[in-house]
């Protein structure tokens, strides 16, 4: 059967000179990012596949910490930039390839950066024993990397959020109750308090598809 259509003007990006953080997170009615399985796949409807497509075609780069990469069986994004936060510079192998981007701290081992960049993933170190994100960002602007989509994990998001880097939110409520001790879609150790305005609310199907803007 096929997906649901979304309209690509709702997730138009604005004219803006910098790099735009976009977070794209799918959570229960409960407030959980994980389902029985412990990853975000058993909360994916057909409308958050859609929308899921269509925020991965419109962005440059998409931006994703190694450990959901890898707990969610991420691959390359065709035609486009992956960039990996990794600081222990553990990538899978099938992510060891052109068109990869490693975002760590300075601190990293050597030998790790070297073995990489020999698999043709290139390698960004900024900050010290923590990664600069305005820097990252800066330099992502620089290279034209300007749509930056990124898919998570909980503890990203927290730091963004931390930092006032994010942009925008697209959240899709999936329509079940999930109890247990899910993660939500934002942890860290520090908690803050980020406005935002609610751009869209739409239910496709019995999900709910939301869009939420940080104005500046």
């Amino acid at each position: 059967m096929a997906l649901p259509t979304i309209d690509p003007a709702l997730y138009a990006y604005p004219d803006v000179d910098r790099a735009w953080v976009r977070v794209n997170f799918v959570s229960s009615v409960d407030g959980s990012a994980q389902g029985a399985d412990g990853v975000s796949g058993m909360l994916g409807t057909d409308a958050d596949q859609a929308t899921f497509d269509l925020l991965r075609d419109l962005c440059d780069v998409v931006l994703v910490s190694a450990g959901t990469a890898r707990a969610e069986d991420y691959g390359p994004v065709d035609g486009g930039v992956l960039a990996l936060v990794s600081r222990s510079l553990d990538v899978p192998e099938r992510l060891r390839v052109p068109g990869v981007l490693v975002v760590a701290p300075a601190d990293v081992d050597g030998q790790k950066v070297d073995a990489l960049e020999a698999a043709g993933v290139e390698v960004l170190t900024t900050g010290d024993a923590d990664i600069d994100w305005p820097a990252v960002l800066d330099e992502l602007g620089r290279r034209g990397l300007r749509r930056v989509l990124c898919e998570g994990g909980p503890s990203l998001l927290g730091t963004l959020t931390t930092l006032d880097l994010v942009d925008e939110l697209c959240l899709t409520l999936s329509p079940v109750l999930v109890a247990g001790e899910g993660r939500r879609i934002s942890v860290g150790d520090e908690t803050t308090d980020v406005p935002l305005r609610l751009a869209h609310a739409i239910d496709v199907e019995g999900t709910l598809l939301t869009r939420w803007v940080r104005d500046r």
